[in-house]
């Protein structure tokens, strides 16, 4: 009994002394209210308890809010991160096929998507020799495909980044790739006055990697850095 006593003297004088241990701990301030509510009785209603659970339950709802918001900003700097690379990789080349074919290669690394294709709209019959070298980058398609291909046969107003999982007559774009490809990135080009528009689209095999409820912010400014590039070749 006095080994008992001592032992609580000391815990007493240690509280009374540091009393913040108590108050900084979560579980035992719950535990002592617990304690001076069973000692109340049960016809007894403790309003501060009742109080102290709610204030928990909030400060849990802002921690994880605080949680969310700190992930989502490391998810943007990440992503920021990644754009900047791949614009850096892009415009590398000094030539322009060599600019295509970095395109598909390591620019597609760095954005993490299994295909890339840029589509130009041309009102040529014959087609360019030294376009079917760029087969697997490059495709041409009639007046109007742009326009058709990214209102996904909706009407909609016209928007300069489009999200979604893959539709029918994707292979008309990617190629044999167009079996797997199940999300895609649309992002239309604004060649300059004079030219019909074009299109680049980023294809992923996962089906979600591309969703409708994404920002487009990141994209917008990767297809407004490419476009111009592709103005200078063009020109």
């Amino acid at each position: 009994m006095a080994d008992r006593a001592n032992i609580v003297q000391e815990i007493r004088d240690r509280i009374i002394a540091e009393p913040e241990v108590i108050l900084e701990d979560r579980d035992l301030m719950r535990a002592l209210i617990a304690a001076n509510e069973r000692a109340m009785g049960a016809n007894i209603v403790d309003l501060r308890g009742i109080a102290m659970e709610r204030l928990e339950a909030r400060l849990d709802r802002l921690e994880d809010t605080h949680r969310s918001v700190i992930a989502a900003a490391y998810e943007n700097l990440a992503g920021t991160n990644q754009v900047h690379r791949a614009i850096l990789r892009m415009l590398d080349p000094t030539g322009f096929e060599d600019f295509l074919r970095n395109l598909a290669g390591e620019v597609a690394h760095i954005l993490r998507v299994d295909a890339v294709r840029l589509v130009l709209e041309t009102r040529e019959t014959d087609p360019d020799p030294a376009l079917e070298r760029l087969g697997d980058v490059l495709c041409v398609a009639e007046p109007g495909f742009v326009e058709t291909y990214m209102a996904g046969g909706r009407p909609a107003p016209a928007r300069p980044v489009v999200l979604r999982q893959t539709l029918p007559g994707a292979e008309s774009i990617y190629g044999r790739t167009g079996d797997w490809i199940r999300s895609e990135s649309a992002l239309r080009l604004d060649l300059g006055d004079g030219r019909l528009p074009g299109m680049l689209a980023l294809g992923a095999e996962d089906p979600h990697q591309f969703r409708p409820n994404q920002g487009t912010d990141l994209l917008t400014f990767f297809g407004g850095v490419f476009e111009r590039a592709m103005r200078r070749w063009l020109a």
